[in-house]
């Protein structure tokens, strides 16, 4: 059981939402803890194919819970408990590592380490509603959950050096001009949207996906030849699988596969 998150399935495709309301789903420590747990039980669940993370109430996440900070906070340092960061850390590593194709589903605000989250997911499927603010520079601080690794990645170097250098509030069409995101819907039809996504993910091999995902995660630090050894190794896993057996199967008697993620 969870205190600050929901789970569903639908199918093969789970769904993790963040349910501090409240407060716009601040990740404050119990939230990023639980988190950290269901992000671990989905990877260990075969049956769950693709991941959606979301957030309830009219938010993504307004990031880490500043008024935890102030709690905490000892004379005049400001830096937050590192409990916290060490755990908020782990958990922006953990999404990003998932071996499984996951999906942020923004609906409202992902800002500051709550639009980190949402860049440790593999793609953004965001409502016409939603914003995002990058909004560590606003307080004096530099991005601190993996934001300056992660945003060049998903946006271009200079449009991720626009985006963290002035702290500017970016709305939906903005956020899919400069590949924040990667789709944008009415907000009553993001749900159905995502999960259309997440279920074609579902149906795929998974793990040929899994090793393309940890492949091209991987890639920004080796050479061709590097890269181009680590895929043969990847193959044999993949040459392996009933569903490499299943594919050729279904190219030589030209049908549709079907792929049961093993």
């Amino acid at each position: 059981m969870y205190k600050f998150i929901e789970t569903e399935r639908h199918g093969a495709v789970g769904v993790i939402a963040l349910n501090r309301p409240e407060a716009r789903n601040a990740l404050g420590m119990g939230l990023t803890i639980e988190l950290r747990r269901a992000i671990k039980e989905a990877a260990a669940d075969t049956s769950l194919r693709a991941l959606i993370l979301t957030g309830r109430g009219g938010a993504f996440s307004a990031g880490a819970d500043v008024k935890e900070w102030a709690s905490k906070s000892e004379g005049d340092n400001p830096w937050p408990d590192m409990n916290w960061v060490e755990e908020s850390l782990k958990l922006i590593q953990e999404v990003h590592g998932l071996m499984k194709p996951t999906i942020a589903m923004i609906d409202g605000a992902a800002v500051g380490a709550g639009l980190d989250l949402a860049l440790s997911c593999d793609f953004r499927y965001a409502s016409d509603r939603s914003k995002f603010i990058c909004s560590y520079t606003n307080v004096g601080f530099s991005p601190d959950c993996g934001g300056t690794w992660l945003m060049p990645r998903v946006m271009g170097l200079e449009a991720a050096k626009r985006f963290a250098f002035t702290g500017e509030l970016w709305m939906a069409d903005k956020a899919l001009e400069n590949r924040l995101v990667s789709h944008v819907s009415p907000r009553e039809e993001l749900f159905n949207h995502t999960l259309a996504f997440a279920q074609q993910l579902a149906a795929g091999p998974t793990v040929a996906i899994g090793l393309a995902k940890k492949l091209m995660n991987a890639s920004f630090t080796r050479s061709l030849a590097e890269q181009q050894l680590e895929e043969v190794a990847a193959g044999h896993i993949c040459g392996a699988t009933k569903d490499h057996a299943e594919g050729l199967a279904a190219a030589n008697e030209r049908r549709v596969p079907n792929f049961v993620g093993a």
